[in-house]
């Protein structure tokens, strides 16, 4: 978009001066920092460039830039290892993929930029694997080959692919995770031949129905490929250090093709290739410049040391419970060390220096130019700006505006030309024009003047002081939110609630036959154990047929329950008493939704055109999920009854642009709005938040907290009463008597978690007629479930924002060199770290400790009790960078959000609550950063089980949003005593969570309906459990699913279905993953199809008694008693035993003929129940659905009832 711009730059004079030096061995250029991409961009067009900068961050950055200049595919971000190199830990297979893909194509870039970390580390020079494999419609690759292609690149073959570097096959497709996409790929075969390849979300593991994928290239997965001839060296170096415990596992499994974390340390010994420098690979002519050479040297030696650091102190676990760095006698690792600088500065090629004027000795070659205009979202400066801009091209000047999104670009075309300044908008290629402004849609921070153009550049970076990071124009497609994949994940041993039996043991999967005369059939079960009917007998077992998988759920509540007994009163004994306690509680939580419900809220009117300009200023990618949640809030907000919803997201996942959106969309209707947070550090951010994405609309945004003086204080509230303060940021004070409004229209609470009872009954007080919109990370279980019960509206987002990392976390005992490591770790990559130590009375002393133990460290205290300016101005040094470590109590585990704070220590986890471990650690990897955390206890200090199970908890649960997981695990083990009150925790164990929230459910519809003064629907809460034991094969063979635990799910999902629509979209789905439907999962659908006629006639059981069929409980009047005569003749029914016999349905007349199998054999029983006890019809297979009920007749009868 800016290769028009970048022409009219090169022919400035000065960049014609710095393009005849093209091929000087040495060269050291200065110019301001705007300057730098145009010059680099004019040189890229003269020879390949290696470009290298301090850190990643200016590296992305600098690529950024570049792209629109040079054109996406001509410039390249080679990215340095998140970890270091003798670290037990492996790099991102992201990264891995990026770099593999950067070194295969390094001669086609005319931009490589890379970090001082990326150009030191060495790389292999040839590897067999890093060429990439090619996928592409209509081309021949054997399945098996390919397989094993894959597992030489490092990729994990599972059973569900999750994350990058994975695989699974089932028959002829291949579902991959390629390392450089962005979602996953579905290669279907047909033979050998590809015939289709489509993406799909890991989320639900769905194709995207609308995009189309002709071709993708699959590349490595892991730095060190593991080839036969890796893998046989690495079986042998194992055998010579098998005393090495640890060193020799690593070696085993990558011996048997296995990849291991830390295994790319162990490349100086297992690979065949040189490792090299990142330099070596410039083609012929290219240049290597160093951006700032001081800043890289300074910066290779600190890796240097750090490196060595990590060698020389063995110290254990840098994180996820690996092992020291690999030092071992013998074993020379040293070639995969960092470079000096000083290797760089004498290579054989042109290395050229660029700095800021002034740095680099009187012989360097200046480019004089100045910076564009700045200034910074000051209305007067901007006033300024545009009278210069305007006598500039009045004089026939030259000028360009570059912003990112086109909200920007149209909202500036309007202003210039307001201010009288004729404004045209670029095509792609265009040059500006003197006497005008240009309008670039671009990604750039480098405003220029360049007088002997003339030409001045301004981006929307100087002009609004917010610099925004990702182009918003090239949003990616988001990832597809999850939804609940596997729902039912048994392990041996679980704990599972059976709706009818109660609670049970889940013991394994098993497979049946059926016998039916001659015939039989197939059935998979899941089998659970149960408390023995009989002292000093073996327990009891059931066997759950797969259709009846809907009434099972695992247990959740508190510790190990007792196993019910099969057939006895105790189970219905525990649901009665449960079922009454809930009424208790749905009472209160109706009587609240009738008084919202009948009190008349604020429709608000659809989105201004406002509201579309704002929400298109949003510099990131929505997330489906985001997207979801704010067509709801706003759904909500247009309707006439006052809005009361959830939003459950994990930290940083994007509810504050929820909010954000909602609060404007309330002021642009005339409304105010009240932001309740829970901590002063919470209100500064989001009101910094709120004002940024609000500016220049003209939203009067206030902030009331501790922080707030006196007479400030004051003005608000008078601001409030007059209504002349659109939205206010407060914490509790907002919530003190004397707070008047104007006109309240929307209430948002964050972190509700964490407000007292008392202030919850003021929330109450001021919500009946007002709208409220609730966030929460880790949602408290009360509000998990009123929202499950119906009572208040939940959203939940489960979708990482794009870029975003899991957190990689370490649970240990507290070493002193492991935090001194892990603090230098972040100060290489010009990151920040929260150390958390939740005691006032000696947190000065940790502070002190951790100064001496990392001496460049600038380290500062924060906490509580601390004078309120004193606090304030901490927090604000810590966000502005002037100091790298904030020792702090837990005032930061709600909202800080310091995208520069990656690292993240607390000294005392033992001592903490699961779900504040949870929030402390979404603290940090809020960037594209990866953030790492260490729970530490203090050594030799005893765990317990409590303490354990929660540290445990947090280790496991590390991925992107853990949160809900969290808070379900956190109501397993405390119980719901302290939320609901220790007799509904009684019920809850009782029970069972999802249970008791069904009874709740059910309980709250009662009292609706009788509010409306209608008849309730009274129902045992079990779905009515329908057992079909017939000779059909029937079943999910382990050809077309092969993992158990996939099996189930589609099980529990063809079980839970109640209509034709829902088995059709669990085909759809199955056809997708899967392929192709084979006929006993086709007979399991028929079998689904039969249940929902059973239900709607109310039939529990049908199953085969040797030459007949028994159906109960059945309850026949005289008159259907005659219909059943009719229909079958031979059938009987006894009413004591509610039970109804049909003599076995033959496919003719007379007892030699066959009897009917399968689907003819479904459809006749569903026509059967259909026809004798009134309901509809359903068509369980359509070649059978004109079965005759009257095949089992004499034939007399058959023409009997044919005349009639």
């Amino acid at each position: 978009m800016l290769a028009g711009l970048l022409s009219t730059i090169a022919s400035d004079p000065a960049m014609k001066g710095l393009v005849t030096h093209v091929g000087s061995d040495r060269l050291n250029v200065t110019c301001i920092d705007e300057a730098r991409p145009w010059a680099i961009g004019v040189l890229a067009q003269r020879a390949p460039l290696l470009v290298v900068t301090a850190n990643s961050r200016e590296a992305e950055d600098l690529v950024a830039q570049l792209a629109p200049m040079l054109g996406e595919s001509r410039v390249a971000h080679f990215p340095a290892w998140e970890t270091l190199p003798h670290e037990r830990l492996s790099p991102g297979a992201d990264v891995v993929g990026r770099r593999a893909q950067v070194l295969h194509n390094f001669g086609d870039y005319s931009v490589v930029v890379t970090s001082a970390r990326g150009l030191s580390q060495p790389v292999l020079a040839e590897v067999e694997g890093r060429k990439p494999i090619v996928l592409a419609e209509g081309e021949e690759h054997d399945l098996g080959e390919l397989t094993r292609e894959l597992t030489f690149r490092a990729y994990s073959h599972v059973d569900m692919v999750a994350k990058r570097g994975e695989f699974a096959v089932r028959g002829g497709i291949l579902d991959i995770f390629p390392t450089t996409e962005s979602n996953p790929m579905r290669v279907e075969f047909f033979g050998d031949e590809i015939t289709e390849i489509r993406q799909f979300a890991v989320a639900d593991q769905r194709a995207f129905p609308d995009i189309v994928t002709e071709a993708v290239s699959v590349y490595p997965a892991r730095e060190l490929p593991i080839t036969e001839a890796i893998a046989h060296r690495a079986r042998e170096l194992a055998v010579t250090y098998s005393g090495n415990a640890a060193l020799a596992e690593l070696l085993n499994k990558v011996g048997q093709q296995i990849p291991a974390d830390g295994m790319e340390a162990l490349m100086p010994v297992l690979a065949d290739g040189e490792l090299v420098g990142l330099d070596t690979f410039l083609p012929t002519g290219g240049h290597l410049i160093l951006c700032d050479p001081e800043k890289i040297r300074r910066r290779i030696e600190d890796l240097q040391a750090t490196d060595a650091e990590f060698l020389a102190a063995g110290w254990e676990a840098a994180a996820m419970g690996a092992e020291g760095p690999l030092a071992v006698e013998g074993l020379d690792l040293s070639p995969s060390s960092f470079r000096s600088f000083e290797s760089f500065e004498v290579a054989k090629r042109p290395v050229w220096s660029l700095a800021a004027p002034g740095m680099l000795g009187e012989d360097a070659l200046p480019l004089e130019y100045e910076a564009g205009p700045a200034p910074r979202g000051d209305l007067k400066a901007i006033g300024v700006m545009m009278n210069t801009l305007k006598m500039h091209i009045a004089d026939g000047g030259k000028a360009a505006y570059i912003a990112p999104t086109s909200a920007a670009i149209k909202r500036m075309t309007e202003r210039f030309r307001e201010a009288g300044i004729p404004a045209h908008v670029a095509s792609p290629g265009w040059e500006p024009s003197p006497g005008e402004m240009t309008l670039y849609q671009a990604l750039s921070h480098a405003g220029v003047a360049m007088p002997r153009l003339p030409l001045v550049v301004v981006t929307e970076t100087a002009l609004t002081g917010n610099r925004v990071g990702d182009i918003a124009g090239a949003k990616r497609r988001p990832a597809k939110r999850r939804t609940k994949v596997d729902p039912l994940a048994l392990k041996t041993g679980d704990f599972v609630v059976h709706e009818t039996h109660g609670i049970g043991k889940f013991i394994k999967m098993a497979e049946r036959t059926i016998h039916a005369g001659d015939e039989t059939s197939r059935r998979e079960y899941v089998v659970l154990e149960y408390a023995a009917s009989k002292r000093g007998q073996p327990a009891d077992q059931l066997w759950v047929p797969m259709e009846s998988l809907d009434l099972l759920s695992k247990y959740t509540g508190g510790e190990s329950p007792t196993l019910s007994k099969m057939g006895g009163s105790d189970w219905k004994n525990t649901k009665k008493k449960a079922r009454a306690a809930v009424r208790e509680i749905a009472g209160e939580l109706v009587e609240l939704y009738a008084k919202r419900q009948s009190a008349p809220g604020h429709a608000f009117a659809p989105d201004s055109p406002w509201q579309h300009e704002m929400e298109e200023n949003f510099p990131f990618v929505e997330t489906e999920d985001q997207m979801n949640a704010i067509e709801a809030v706003k759904a909500d907000m247009e309707a006439n009854v006052p809005m009361d919803r959830v939003i459950v997201g994990d930290v940083g996942y994007g509810k504050t642009e929820v909010a954000v959106r909602a609060a404007f969309k309330a002021v642009q209707d005339g409304t105010q709005v009240a932001v309740l947070v829970p901590t002063t550090l919470l209100a500064q951010q989001h009101f910094k938040t709120f004002s940024q994405r609000m500016d220049g609309f003209g939203v009067e945004i206030r902030e009331l907290s501790r922080f707030t003086s006196a007479s400030e204080s004051k003005a608000i509230l008078s601001g409030l009463a007059d209504g002349s303060v659109d939205i206010v940021v407060g914490t509790h004070r907002l919530l003190q008597t004397g707070v008047a409004w104007k006109n309240l229209g929307l209430i948002i609470v964050d972190e509700e978690q964490r407000f007292g009872v008392e202030h919850k009954e003021h929330i109450k007080a001021l919500k009946a007629a007002v709208d409220v919109l609730t966030m929460s990370a880790t949602p408290i279980p009360r509000t998990l479930e009123m929202s499950m019960s119906g009572i208040r509206e939940m959203t939940t987002m489960l979708t990482p924002p794009e870029d975003r990392h899991p957190v990689l976390t370490y649970v240990g005992a507290y070493e002193e060199k492991q935090v001194a490591a892990a603090i230098r770790r972040e100060l290489l990559r010009d990151g920040q770290v929260f150390y958390v130590h939740n005691k006032v009375a000696d947190i000065d002393k940790i502070a002190r400790n951790l100064r001496a133990l990392v001496p460049e460290a600038r380290v500062v205290v924060a906490h509580g009790q601390m004078g309120e300016e004193q606090l304030e101005r901490t927090v604000q040094g810590f966000w502005d960078r002037e100091y790298d470590v904030l020792v702090c109590t837990t005032i930061v585990e709600t909202g800080l959000d310091i995208a520069n704070a990656n690292t993240l220590i607390v000294d005392s986890a033992h001592h903490m609550g699961l779900s504040q471990l949870h929030q402390l650690r979404g603290r940090v990897g809020r960037s594209r950063e990866r953030g790492y955390a260490y729970f530490l206890y203090p050594k030799g200090v005893t765990l317990t089980e409590n303490s354990y199970d929660r540290l445990a908890t947090i280790a496991q649960n590390n991925d992107l949003g853990a949160g809900m997981a969290v808070a379900m695990k956190d109501l397993e083990m405390r119980g719901a005593g302290n939320v609901l009150g220790a007799q509904q925790s009684g019920h809850i164990a009782g029970v069972g969570f999802d249970l008791y929230v069904r009874l709740v459910g059910e309980a709250v519809e009662t009292y609706k309906a009788l509010a409306k003064g209608e008849t309730p629907v009274v129902t045992d809460s079990a779905p009515k459990e329908i057992r079909i034991d017939l000779p059909v094969d029937a079943h999910i063979p382990e050809s077309y699913i092969n993992s158990e635990r996939l099996r189930l799910e589609i099980y529990r999902k063809i079980a839970s279905a109640s209509a034709e629509k829902d088995l059709q979209a669990v085909v759809e789905e199955m056809t997708d993953r899967y392929g192709p439907v084979p006929e006993p999962v086709q007979r399991l659908l028929s079998v689904a199809r039969l249940r929902f006629v059973a239900r709607a006639a109310g039939v529990g059981n049908i199953q085969v008694q040797g030459t007949r069929i028994k159906l109960n409980p059945v309850e026949l009047p005289d008159s259907k008693q005659v219909r059943l005569k009719r229909l079958a003749p031979g059938a009987t029914y006894r009413a004591a035993a509610q039970a109804v016999n049909v003599p076995f349905p033959r496919e003719g007349r007379g007892a030699g003929a066959p009897t009917l199998r399968d689907d003819a054999l479904l459809q006749w029983i569903a026509n059967f129940l259909a026809d004798l006890f009134d309901v509809d019809r359903v068509t369980i297979s359509p070649e059978h659905a004109s079965e005759q009920v009257f095949s089992v007749r004499e034939k007399p009868r058959r023409k009997e009832t044919r005349r009639r």
